[in-house]
């Protein structure tokens, strides 16, 4: 029996960890990364990286969007003056490699040994037949409109190519100067738009920041009132925050001192961790008061609760924390992160619990309880007319529940697998809208990759491989939806271009290998530029095809794939040039086609221990069948919501159904695990369910409002992946308690077979 002599020692082991957790904790740094939500280990993962070492990656820029003053275009020279002024101070940047804009863009014309530039724009120039010119140059040469300036000529595109992988930090500061610069030019915010994924991972990982703070604080304010209501004691309050607090504490200091950062996903770990945490601290309080209330003297009451409790929790947190584990079958890094620190976390809380908790209560005086109120108002007499009510109209609640999970099923049907590249920010965040811009007006944001492979050999240079690459483009541009495309054969073109006196109508591929051969002989000085290295190898031996387009989602990108593999196989010879798709757009697609496979298989390890724990307390398939059934009708229910409301299956809502079964289980774990003490001195079945539903009730009603009401909080977020979050595993906690307390006690009433002890001892054993 534990005394108070051991609570010292105990206090002073918990508070040395807990402050070496929270120096790890310190060491915690806010960080997105967007090429963290790549597949770990997929073979196409392994390829891109190569191919971005060779070409570089797709997604190193910034686009910066200008919109000219109202009434003129972008060929107006004072709006020309301003944007060359900020395309010479963002050249000089540190980390940004090379700058294309309206500006720098020149014609190139080769005379004799040497190569002029002519500029396709004249900023400054108040000649209105020199911007006339310059507007018919423009709009006749191929890859400007819709790139560099908009269709409608109203707005511009200055496009920052930065250093590899650039990190938050420097990649802020020169979004800062940027932003300066442009207000210094006379640029209001709503003249400028930026994007690309510096711009996104920088606003993410800022409002990270702002939403862990909130959340937190909302949670404990909600936590402690729904306490305060539950147990009316300071010390109701108080305890269980120190101990879910204790454990938010250990769970970031073990991210710390893993070296792990915290993400769009690992976010959230605080605030799960606080809300399901409380479920131990509440029925341990809920069990020890109820024992006081007996007259039970204050240490024998803490024992009987431990011993009681121990077992119901110890299975709880099992389920619990393996339901956050089965994430780890993900190959995207930052779920894989969540389900491991997050289900470790939850086996934290349950040491704390039961080591804490204990030794805290037998510092403190035996608790004054209060007077018990009237029967039919206490926590028995609401059970206990609730419990009656179920069991009367027990026909009416199966015949509710099977309908509704027909309709639910039937809804579910229509959920659909799909994501686009901002699909955590909603459709009117400022973000969000800054890069529908870019598709409205120009090329898009979704970037395109294709590699190119000479089939025997060679170079990419050769003109059978250059016509192939040409019917690609075609394909790409008039069917795909690039709106723009840049291969060999645009160097090509433009070689010739430039060659033939910077003639519009020369930009075209040669008419035979000899007019080629002369060609690349001469465009020697041109295969020093970046554009040319960034499209062919020095060797010739691999090509890139790149290009941009609208974010169409994964589901769209799927099918336009499907159709440009169909196109390949059956239009482009694969015995002059070998394709294949990359890039870090085709990988975040990829994540969808193990979605479905990794929630299955979650699920699967889910209710496979959920199987196990249940067979080994009851040795019964009936029982099994009665645990799981409550649990896997509120999943179906939200299925049926999220068919029903459009929401889509994507990286941040596949996590849904797992974590909220591993949650949802939790409380039935404690009620049979309780069914289970009672039957050993109970004979009756129905009085054992109703002993167990009265004691067990208030507690499973308690702990879920408070995951209901802590998920809650998350539907303030800016993210929609965290949005839906919240609202989905709390309405499946919501309908879980509510099977809990209806469906549960039914089942096992009309199915279980219990055997009383008498009958048991007088079996023989054979």
């Amino acid at each position: 029996m534990p005394t108070r002599r051991f609570a010292y020692p105990i206090l002073l082991a918990l508070f040395l960890l807990t402050g070496l957790a929270g120096y790890f904790a310190a060491q915690l740094r806010f960080n997105y990364n967007f090429n963290d939500f790549y597949p770990a280990g997929d073979p196409d993962l392994a390829y891109y990286e190569q191919y971005a070492q060779r070409f570089g990656n797709d997604n190193d820029y910034v686009l910066l969007g200008l919109e000219a003053p109202a009434g003129k275009t972008v060929f107006d020279p004072q709006f020309l003056v301003r944007v060359d002024s900020l395309t010479q101070f963002v050249r000089r940047r540190p980390h940004v490699v090379s700058v294309t804009s309206p500006t720098t863009a020149t014609n190139p014309v080769v005379e004799g040994l040497g190569v002029f530039n002519i500029p396709y724009f004249h900023p400054g120039d108040p000649d209105p037949a020199r911007r006339a010119q310059d507007s018919a140059t423009v709009y006749r040469t191929p890859g400007l409109v819709g790139n560099l300036i908009s269709p409608d000529a109203r707005a511009a595109t200055v496009l920052l190519q930065t250093s590899p992988n650039l990190a938050k930090p420097p990649g802020d500061s020169l979004l800062a100067a940027v932003r300066r610069e442009l207000t210094r030019q006379g640029f209001a915010e709503t003249d400028y738009h930026l994007a690309g994924k510096m711009v996104a991972q920088s606003v993410f990982v800022d409002r990270l920041q702002v939403e862990l703070a909130l959340f937190m604080s909302l949670s404990v304010i909600l936590v402690t009132a729904l306490l305060w209501f539950t147990f009316r004691t300071w010390w109701g309050v108080v305890l269980p925050l120190v101990v879910v607090l204790g454990a938010i504490v250990w769970g970031l200091g073990a991210m710390g001192a893993a070296g792990i950062s915290i993400d769009l996903m690992t976010a959230l770990l605080p605030v799960m961790l606080f809300v399901v945490g409380m479920s131990d601290t509440i029925h341990i309080i809920t069990r020890y008061v109820t024992e006081l209330g007996y007259g039970t003297e204050k240490r024998a009451a803490l024992w009987v609760t431990l011993k009681e409790s121990g077992f119901g929790s110890g299975l709880s947190a099992l389920t619990t924390s393996i339901g956050f584990f089965t994430l780890m079958t993900s190959t995207i890094r930052p779920i894989y992160n969540f389900g491991l620190f997050t289900g470790i976390s939850v086996l934290l809380t349950f040491v704390l619990s039961f080591t804490l908790l204990p030794a805290m209560l037998l510092l403190l005086r035996k608790p004054q309880l209060r007077v018990p109120r009237q029967e039919g108002r206490s926590w028995d007499g609401v059970l206990g007319r609730l419990f009656r009510q179920v069991l009367a109209r027990r026909q009416l609640v199966v015949a509710v529940s099977a309908v509704v999970l027909i309709a639910s099923v039937a809804s579910a049907s229509r959920i659909r697998i799909n994501s686009a590249l901002l699909d955590d920010l909603s459709q009117n965040d400022p973000v969000k809208q800054d890069f529908r811009f870019f598709e409205r007006q120009f090329a898009g944001v979704r970037p395109f990759e294709m590699a190119l492979t000479p089939a025997t050999g060679g170079s990419v240079l050769t003109l059978p491989v250059l016509r192939q690459t040409e019917q690609i483009e075609t394909y790409l541009q008039r069917t795909y939806g690039l709106r723009f495309v840049a291969s060999p054969v645009t160097l090509v073109k433009s070689v010739r271009k430039a060659l033939n006196g910077g003639d519009i109508a020369e930009y075209r591929l040669p008419d035979s290998d000899a007019e080629l051969q002369r060609l690349l002989r001469r465009a020697k000085p041109f295969r020093k530029k970046p554009e040319f290295q960034a499209l062919v190898l020095p060797d010739g031996s691999e090509g890139r095809l790149t290009g941009r387009m609208p974010d169409v989602g994964s589901l769209r990108a799927g099918a336009l794939n499907a159709d440009l593999r169909q196109f390949l196989r059956q239009r482009i010879d694969s015995t002059i040039v070998q394709t294949r798709l990359t890039g870090s757009a085709n990988l975040i697609d990829k994540n969808n086609e193990n979605l479905s496979l990794n929630m299955i298989t979650g699920m699967s390890i889910d209710i496979l221990m959920v199987t196990l724990i249940v067979l080994t307390l009851f040795r019964s398939i009936r029982m099994t069948l009665i645990v799981l059934i409550p649990n896997l009708v509120p999943i179906l229910i939200v299925a049926g919501v999220m068919g029903v409301a459009g929401v889509s299956m994507k990286v941040s809502t596949s996590i849904i159904f797992t974590i909220a079964f591993g949650i949802a289980v939790d409380d039935t774990i404690h009620f049979i695990s309780k069914l289970k003490l009672v039957l050993l001195k109970e004979d009756s079945l129905f009085r054992a369910v109703r002993k167990t539903y009265l004691m067990a009730g208030k507690a499973v009603i308690v702990t879920s409002l408070i995951l209901v009401g802590g998920f809650s909080t998350l539907i303030f977020s800016s993210f929609d992946g965290t949005f839906y979050v919240g609202l989905l595993i709390g309405l499946t906690l919501l309908f879980g308690v509510v099977a809990e307390l209806t469906l549960l006690p039914i089942l096992i009433l009309w199915f279980y077979r219990h055997q009383p002890a008498a009958v048991r001892e007088a079996v023989p054993v054979s």
